[in-house]
């Protein structure tokens, strides 16, 4: 084959029209051989002779997209430096564009002998391992733009691939599971309806089925164990062509931004699939290893693990943080995503040992003129220790707000001592983001997530029952804020199903109601369950995707209808933050943007936030001022007063002064007792708010009167005004 010198950029497989350049980055490394592999797995090397600043490329005027490659590297193997090349295995690129096959566990991954740690294994990995592909990288994008939705307009839905699409009965049974079932007029209809603006889609890099999984007959369902990062996973494509994955994927992304719905990717760059020291050699092992992973300090044959799973990569390296951004740049410039949510992203920060918000990564991401223009959710917790970072990323991040989930959780199933904590996250939870310059939408408020138990489960499970994860109940969250309502799981006591049902719907306003980014998990809205397992990572299964045929109607609609209230009422969706005060105002002040009121309709006082008992409380929001245009003009809207009562028997609330407003309206009420649209309540009229139930009034206002344009009507008018000159 012949074969040119190329060039060392850009790294990674690169098809121009013509033919295909290749690169990739070691540092270390002796020799480097591409390999290049055909539709019968055999073999053709070709050693890289040229290399310039660590990075080993070549040309190959005859290879187009289809090809599948991977890389042998020789140079010495010494672990206790770091150093772990081996030229009998396969390796993966860094950069490989689409990844053809999975791994096949077996001895041959692993550059050492099995009971023998401190050996070297020579058995030739090829026919193990998964193969890169060139792709092509022309598609017909059709004038696609991204939606570029404000965070303070965004409904967020978690969601799987395969479990939002596998049984939903309109997908077509040859793309269930897949990206054109994520992208089928059925699934974006539903989502349309729900007021979503952004899917964010559980972990779609390329990633590796766990070899004690395997052996169970179960899968790494999640994907959060990576070995692709610029790689859409392949077995969520419709089609087994080579390639053809990105092609979907592409096509996926345009149907959504038709639809007016961004795409977000939970990406996991905190670690990689090949785990500690006794893990498999896949791709950045051999390739590199103390350049892409944090090595122990004293004996570099250990993996500094801040993430659970083994390895952490190194974001010390220059390398090692030039393959994250190109990644990052990769999927918004080529794959027209809009944002990332960021597994452990405090493991990103941990640039010697402390969670650093001004590490590298940072400062990086920061300064790029793309990936500092998409939307950056941060999981702000990794498992190091100081690790919980809630409120202490940089400001043009967001955050998945656990705070908020555990202290909304607490409320409603009646914790004592929580109202105040309740209080300040309905409110933005300006304690977290405001000393840092930041918004109310800094907080990515979430009920339930994928890691936890289902909205359903949450109100009917007090323990966890994983069982059918074969870890003995081990795993999983155990202290998970949950109320079973009075029974176990499963029931047919019809008032316990009621309070469970009520519960979702508490769940869900307050969630949709409070300032920040509300984000949905796919399914709640259906009453999806996992039968209680709060840690389904392993189970591919109808256990873990969603019954369509059995959707909770009534629940999808009560939600349907809150995100409608959300988007028609900036009251709801505030871009700065409340500064009302918990204080006794004097006549003829103007009233604050925010009042936090007593059952009796008096101001809460520092004391009332301190009982240990109280459950109940009344939130006025002034809509005379919610935040400004883009012009600068002021946004108004209508006042709403909301009654949140999480004790078990009924409150009485006293409607606040006519000053607040003269009449209310009921706009909703969790538990079916006042009418939405048709009862109308006075100032200082007592309201009944049933126990565990949300009641939301809006200010009312008479419509204007019908002008009267009956002959009648102009004949009175006549007699009335006489002839007009």
């Amino acid at each position: 084959m012949e074969v040119w010198v190329g060039t060392p950029y850009p790294l990674g497989a690169t098809y121009d029209g013509s033919g295909t350049n290749f690169a990739v980055f070691s540092e270390a490394a002796e020799a480097v051989y591409l390999c290049l592999f055909d539709s019968s797995v055999s073999e053709q090397r070709i050693r890289l002779e040229a290399v310039d600043a660590y990075v080993w490329h070549c040309y190959l005027p005859q290879v187009l997209p289809g090809q599948m490659y991977g890389y042998r590297m020789d140079g010495p193997y010494r672990p206790e430096d770091g150093l772990r090349f081996n030229p009998s295995k396969l390796l993966l690129d860094p950069y490989a564009k689409a990844i053809q096959g999975t791994v096949r566990w077996g001895q041959a991954l692993f550059s050492y002998n099995f009971g023998a740690a401190e050996t070297c294994n020579a058995e030739d990995s090829a026919a193990h391992v998964p193969k890169s592909v060139v792709i092509s990288p022309f598609f017909d994008w059709q004038s696609d733009h991204p939606p570029r939705v404000p965070y303070s307009d965004s409904v967020i839905y978690e969601a799987h691939v395969k479990g939002l699409t596998m049984l939903h009965p309109d997908v077509p049974a040859r793309h269930r599971g897949t990206y054109a079932g994520v992208a089928h007029p059925g699934v974006i209809e539903h989502l349309k309806k729900l007021g979503v603006t952004a899917i964010e889609l559980m972990p779609v890099h390329q990633f590796v089925h766990d070899s004690h999984l395997v052996e169970r007959g179960l899968s790494n369902y999640w994907g959060y164990n990576t070995i692709g990062f610029f790689a859409p996973h392949n077995e969520y494509a419709s089609t087994t062509e080579p390639g053809q994955q990105v092609q979907e994927f592409k096509s996926m992304v345009r149907s959504l931004h038709a639809a007016g719905i961004e795409v977000i990717l939970d990406v996991v760059y905190n670690h990689t699939a090949e785990g500690n020291h006794l893990g498999p050699t896949l791709s950045f092992k051999g390739i590199d290893n103390p350049a892409y992973y944090r090595l122990a300090e004293g004996d570099k044959r250990y993996y500094m693990d801040y993430t659970g799973t083994g390895n952490t990569i190194n974001v010390r390296h220059p390398h090692a943080l030039q393959l994250l951004l190109d990644s990052l740049r990769y999927w918004v410039l080529e794959m027209h995503v809009d944002g990332f949510r960021f597994d452990l992203a405090a493991a990103l920060a941990r640039e010697f040992y402390d969670v650093d918000r001004l590490a590298s990564f940072f400062d990086l991401v920061q300064q790029d003129p793309v990936v500092s223009q998409v939307k950056l959710i941060a999981e702000p917790w990794d498992v190091g220790p100081g690790g919980y970072q809630v409120g202490n990323f940089p400001p043009l991040w967001t955050e998945w707000n656990g705070k908020y989930r555990d202290a909304v959780r607490d409320f409603w199933r009646g914790t004592p001592s929580t109202l105040g904590e309740f209080a300040s996250r309905l409110a933005g939870s300006a304690d977290l983001y405001e000393s840092s310059g930041r918004r109310p939408v800094s907080s990515i408020n979430f009920i339930t997530a994928h890691d936890g138990f289902t909205l359903r489960d949450l109100v009917s499970y007090n323990h966890k029952h994983n069982e059918a994860n074969g870890e003995n109940n081990n795993d999983g969250e155990s202290h998970s804020r949950s109320w079973n309502c009075g029974t176990e799981g499963p029931t047919q006591d019809r008032d316990i199903l009621e309070l469970r049902a009520r519960q979702q719907r508490n769940l869900i306003a307050t969630l949709m109601l409070s300032q920040g980014v509300p984000m949905l998990l796919h399914g709640d809205e259906l009453g999806r369950t996992q039968h209680g397992n709060n840690n389904a990572y392993c189970q591919d299964s109808e256990l873990s995707w969603i019954q369509w045929s059995h959707a909770d109607a009534p629940l999808t609609e009560f939600i349907a209808r809150l995100s409608r209230l959300r988007s028609e009422h900036p009251t709801f969706r505030r871009s700065r933050f409340f500064q009302g005060r918990p204080i006794e105002r004097g006549e003829g002040q103007p009233l604050p943007d925010i009042a936090w009121l007593n059952p009796n309709g008096s101001p809460m006082l520092p004391r009332n936030w301190d009982e240990e008992l109280a459950r109940a409380l009344a939130v006025f929001y002034n809509g005379a001022d919610t935040g400004k245009d883009r012009r600068g003009r002021t946004i108004t809207d209508t006042n709403f007063l909301a009654c949140f009562n999480s004790n078990d028997h009924a409150v009485t609330f006293t409607l606040p002064p006519a000053e607040y407003a003269a009449r209310w309206e009921t706009v909703l009420d969790t538990a079916y007792r006042h009418r939405a649209g048709q009862d109308l309540s006075h100032a200082g009229e007592h309201l009944n708010v049933e126990g565990k139930s949300l009641l939301v009034l809006r200010a009312y206002t008479p419509p204007p009167e019908e002008p009267d344009h009956s002959v009648a009507a102009s004949v009175a008018l006549y007699q009335t005004l006489g002839p007009q000159p």
